[in-house]
């Protein structure tokens, strides 16, 4: 029995803008101490220039954290993931295997090139990567709700709900876990259930830009429910 399975039968036995202190900036924005700067201080400084929607500098910084330590898996894991985000499939690919390959320990990787697989429409190959994720790491929270999206793509909406119903239990995520899952109700016809999850979704999660997409995608889904006709005629 691995991991995974014995976590998952226990629950069915009894459910960030980072800032670099003390630092100016040079012309292109980066710390003026680029080279001294602590390599974890340097990840939050990229995830910052992502987070912000700079996805050229913050490739441009990886770049040089790989440069500097060309055996890190992390950076190449990283660099594949903005790569992803900016639509660069190709580059995302070859960072993602490169990164399994210095470190096939690294459920993260395993995540996010299920993510690519998914995006491919190659499913059983996100599912197969999800499920390595989770092996390595049953409390990767991203994982379980992304294997939950795939098993709902699939129609197999049994499994998803269980997925989704797994990952509450790790307690991370919840908003989207109920956003998620009240999709998967939805498309299931339990129309209650799902009104029910979105309505969590929306009490869990308060405005903000960086929830806006999902927030309006779970108020677009609820009003399919509540308003059918009016929804139809305004689309």
């Amino acid at each position: 029995m691995n991991a995974r399975t014995s976590l998952y039968q226990q629950y069915h036995r009894k459910h960030r803008h980072p800032s670099i202190p003390g630092s100016s900036n040079d012309a292109q924005g980066r710390p003026r101490h680029f080279q001294t700067e602590s390599t974890s201080c340097l990840r939050a400084y990229i995830r910052a220039k992502a987070q912000q929607g700079d996805y050229a500098g913050a490739i441009t910084l990886l770049t040089e954290l790989i440069d500097r330590n060309p055996t890190s898996a992390v950076d190449y894991n990283n660099r594949g993931l903005i790569y992803f985000q900016s639509g660069q499939l190709a580059n995302a690919i070859a960072d993602y295997n490169k990164a399994l390959k210095l470190n096939p320990q690294l459920d993260s990787a395993y995540n996010n090139r299920a993510n690519y697989y998914a995006a491919q429409g190659l499913l059983s190959e996100a599912i197969g990567d999800y499920e390595i994720a989770l092996d390595l790491n049953p409390r990767n929270i991203r994982a379980w709700i992304n294997l939950g999206i795939t098993f709902r793509e699939l129609g197999q909406y049994s499994r998803a709900l269980d997925n989704f119903e797994f990952a509450l239990h790790l307690g991370q995520l919840a908003s989207h876990i109920y956003a998620e899952r009240g999709r998967t109700y939805h498309l299931l016809g339990d129309w209650n259930c799902a009104i029910s999850d979105y309505r969590r979704f929306l009490e869990l999660e308060p405005p903000s830009d960086a929830a806006s997409r999902l927030r309006l995608q779970v108020q677009n889904w609820m009003n399919d429910l509540l308003n059918p006709l009016s929804h139809k005629s305004a689309s």
